[in-house]
């Protein structure tokens, strides 16, 4: 990025956070339900299967959402479509904490998961549409950065809810309705993209707010860049998503978006406490557990926030995936030799979430954000979210069936096989996005 340009990083900072707080919502809503697992089980008998189920219930909003919000967010704009999502996240906390019976459980977390799908892709794209590219990869992973205190708060007042009995479940849904109203009020005070308002034809609404972000040599230069790749491209639809020329690009979106899932983080994240159970952990003990990997899930997402416009995207992803294969092996072995007393498996635990927060979760986003062009960005990020959902579903449905049949063992195994086969596709397929405008990743990556 140039010399000349400037920028005004307290009002980027004001957007990132504002459009990151449904990244905050997103981490609170996949998490609470770990607390919950030990209550609903009971009030609901659930088997292993059902429970898979209920759990990844969810997972089936999510993808209705993100396949919604891609089309509705080209059409409406990103700004309006996650107003949409802080909603269906206020309703969903508040109807799931006083359903009554499964059927209206699983309702009400089908809602949530349709503002989860929403904002998960939403959230990122605004922010990658409103910073320049030299800071691009650590404003970007401030969504996920939310998303890992989401996911600690969860862990955080599930613990503290304990006390309450029978019912804290029922509190541990609705104490999200008051992050849901702070993003709902917060939205209505930043601006839509530029990117956006440009597809769309209001290039003096995009240069205002362009002068805002930067000087106006940054606004002259990204308004023209922004004309010259919409002049160049026919009107984006999903079909275009299926031409020749974005082959790499759909690959890579699809395939990095279903690895980030069902490299077998989130069974750490979604089933801690029947994790740590296996060590013979009382209820307490296993949600105090479960803060602790939240709080180390916060920690390292810091550091990746600091690296990824040092080291790269590539680098980041190629060493989490390495370390995540090599924690779950040992942890495999763990589960094999039933080695289970003490700390030893919480130990192992955190280095694979140390992992996966360093690399493999801010930097998909950050890398998926970046990946697609102007026209057909909400298109791309909505298949790619899709395939997102579709792991996180299938990975969280399976889980505890698999527990049961192939033992921790072989079920750590298996990850870190996924692992090591997601290390070989990134090493061959995706190039380094680091420094790159929009705009010259889709000359780089649509030839």
């Amino acid at each position: 990025m140039s010399t000349l340009f400037t920028f005004n990083k307290p009002y980027i900072i004001r957007l990132a956070v504002t459009a990151a707080l449904g990244g905050l919502l997103f981490g609170y809503d996949i998490a609470v339900i770990s607390g919950t697992i030990p209550f609903i089980t009971k009030v609901f008998s659930l088997t292993d299967w059902w429970k898979g189920f209920v759990v990844s219930g969810l997972y089936i909003g999510c993808m209705i959402g993100a396949a919604m919000a891609g089309r509705m967010s080209d059409t409406y704009g990103r700004k309006k479509m996650l107003i949409v999502s802080a909603v269906l996240f206020a309703i969903s906390s508040v109807g799931s904490g006083l359903a009554n019976n499964l059927f209206s459980f699983f309702t009400f977390r089908l809602i949530g998961g349709l503002g989860v799908g929403a904002a998960a892709m939403l959230s990122p794209m605004y922010i990658a549409e409103i910073t320049p590219a030299n800071v691009r990869g650590r404003y970007v992973a401030i969504n996920q950065f939310t998303i890992v205190i989401g996911i600690l708060a969860a862990y955080f007042v599930n613990y503290l809810l304990l006390p309450v009995g029978d019912n804290a479940w029922r509190w541990m849904f609705i104490a999200e309705v008051v992050p849901s109203l702070l993003f709902f009020l917060s939205m209505f005070l930043v601006p839509e993209t530029p990117r956006w308002l440009s597809k769309n034809g209001q290039y003096d609404k995009a240069k205002h707010i362009l002068n805002k972000i930067g000087n106006a040599d940054f606004a002259n230069k990204t308004i023209t860049d922004i004309r010259m790749t919409l002049e160049t491209e026919t009107k984006g639809n999903l079909a275009s998503l299926f031409k020749r020329s974005m082959r790499l690009v759909l690959i890579i979106g699809v395939v990095l978006a279903f690895f980030q899932q069902w490299s077998g983080i989130n069974v750490i994240f979604f089933y801690a406490p029947d994790i740590f159970a296996q060590t013979g952990a009382g209820v307490e003990s296993q949600l105090f557990q479960t803060v602790i990997v939240g709080a180390m899930n916060v920690i390292c997402t810091l550091l990746a926030m600091w690296l990824v416009d040092k080291l790269g995207r590539k680098k980041l992803l190629l060493i989490s995936s390495a370390g995540m294969a090599a924690s779950y092996i040992i942890i495999g072995i763990l589960f094999y030799t039933n080695n289970l007393s003490g700390y030893i498996l919480l130990i192992f635990s955190l280095i694979a979430v140390a992992s996966y927060s360093t690399g493999l979760a801010p930097v998909t986003w950050v890398v998926l954000s970046e990946i697609f062009p102007n026209r057909i960005r909400g298109h791309g990020m909505a298949i790619a979210t899709l395939s997102l959902w579709i792991g996180t579903f299938t990975l969280t449905l399976t889980f505890p069936a698999l527990m049961a049949t192939l033992k921790g063992s072989f079920t750590f195994w298996l990850y870190a096989a996924i692992c090591v086969m997601g290390f070989i596709f990134i090493l061959f397929t995706l190039p380094e996005t680091k420094g790159k405008t929009l705009e010259e990743l889709e000359k780089l990556l649509t030839k």
